[in-house]
């Protein structure tokens, strides 16, 4: 952890950028898009479309934006960057603006069909046929006997004092929050450094595990180890973190011996969703390849169905299974892992990174992943389909 007075002289020699940095961080503090593409009104559409037998499109409600997305647009593009000197540094800047620009443009058109859809794409991209083909092989494998530790017994309260213990090996505080409109189970708030959970939900054992090794073990992880660094844009994000946070997160439930297959199984249909959407699909024609095809669970299949159509098309959810492949191809390799935990970072910056660990504005990592070194995982079937993902 960097001292104070190590700050101040990164802050004399390096002026015009931590001013750039401090301005962007006040920016960009408004605009964490989890907390505006989840729908409000999730339970009442979900009742209203199985009444419909799977023909009526959900008309999802969305929280109101916080902030003036054109006057953001403006004070991110009014930073002046040619007051960074160092070539490397400058254009790292440049990268960050315009994808914070293109996430504000994500955000300001939640709900607004094909425009959302495309937005989504220029941040998050969509699958490859490779990514396609991957989802397709793991689906092949037939489902494995449910243990005992997938039956749904525990209460959100339960799942909180779950979490408050399996933080405690962290040296960071755990905040944890309910809320009813959150699509997954549970998920961290990186601007409020908190474990949103889900209210009125049973988890099971396997889950409660799952989520602490994939959103304290890295979420929360990488969002106080970017919290310590100098500059603010590592606890912010750069630009394509997504694939590697998600990688990391699904990483180390494999490490800490929570991965299933049919977990893997459940990255995979998220694949297909988000690949459908290219293909023009609508809810019901996802909501019916996941449910009618694939013959998943009518409730599991309208959260995967969910999670690709809510604000008109978001693609993100194709990244965890790609993101997964590449931390585990780096594993086998043996190579570390830290400087992917510097912060909300991506396999790509990872030169950049360790240039900008050579001038002082990088510091060592403060918490470790506690999974990566357990190497807990002991599904033969797992280890061979990860060894076999293209």
């Amino acid at each position: 952890m960097i001292g104070v007075e190590e700050v101040q002289d990164l802050q004399k020699e390096f002026g015009n950028l931590f001013e750039i940095d401090a301005n962007l961080d006040r920016l960009v503090r408004r605009i964490e898009l989890l907390s505006y593409i989840n729908p409000l009104n999730i339970e009442k559409e979900k009742h209203r479309f199985f009444a419909s037998k799977y023909t009526a499109t959900p008309n999802f409600k969305y929280p109101k934006l916080k902030f003036n997305p054109y006057k953001l647009h403006r004070l991110f593009f009014s930073q002046r960057l040619e007051r960074i000197t160092d070539d490397q540094i400058r254009q790292l800047y440049q990268e960050v603006i315009y994808y914070y620009s293109n996430m504000v443009q994500c955000i300001e058109t939640i709900g607004k069909g094909k425009n959302f859809y495309y937005n989504s794409l220029r941040v998050y991209g969509t699958p490859t046929e490779r990514d396609v083909q991957n989802a397709r092989y793991i689906l092949h494998f037939a489902d494995e006997p449910e243990s005992l530790d997938m039956e749904k017994t525990f209460s959100s309260e339960e799942a909180r004092a779950y979490f408050e213990e399996a933080a405690k090996q962290y040296e960071f505080p755990l905040k944890v929050k309910f809320s009813h409109n959150i699509a997954a189970e549970a998920m961290v708030s990186n601007s409020s450094q908190s474990l949103l959970i889900k209210k009125n939900i049973k988890f099971s054992k396997n889950q409660l595990l799952t989520l602490a090794n994939h959103e304290i073990g890295v979420h929360l992880v990488t969002t106080y180890n970017g919290l310590l660094q100098p500059l603010k844009i590592f606890s912010n994000g750069l630009p394509k973190n997504v694939e590697t946070q998600e990688g990391l997160a699904v990483f180390s439930e494999y490490m800490g011996g929570a991965l299933t297959l049919k977990r893997l199984k459940e990255l995979a249909y998220r694949v297909l969703a988000a690949d459908s959407l290219i293909k023009g699909y609508s809810f019901s024609d996802t909501f019916d390849l996941i449910h009618g095809q694939y013959k998943l669970n009518k409730n599991e299949a309208f959260g995967i169905t969910l999670r690709a159509h809510r604000g008109g098309g978001f693609t993100k959810d194709h990244l965890y299974l790609s993101g997964l492949r590449k931390i585990y191809k780096r594993y086998q390799k043996e190579e570390s892992l830290d400087v992917l935990l510097t912060g909300k970072v991506a396999l790509e910056n990872e030169d950049t990174i360790k240039y900008l660990k050579t001038l002082g504005l990088v510091q060592p990592i403060t918490h470790q992943c506690y999974s990566f070194t357990q190497k807990l995982n002991t599904n033969k079937t797992l280890d061979f389909i990860l060894n076999n993902l293209k």
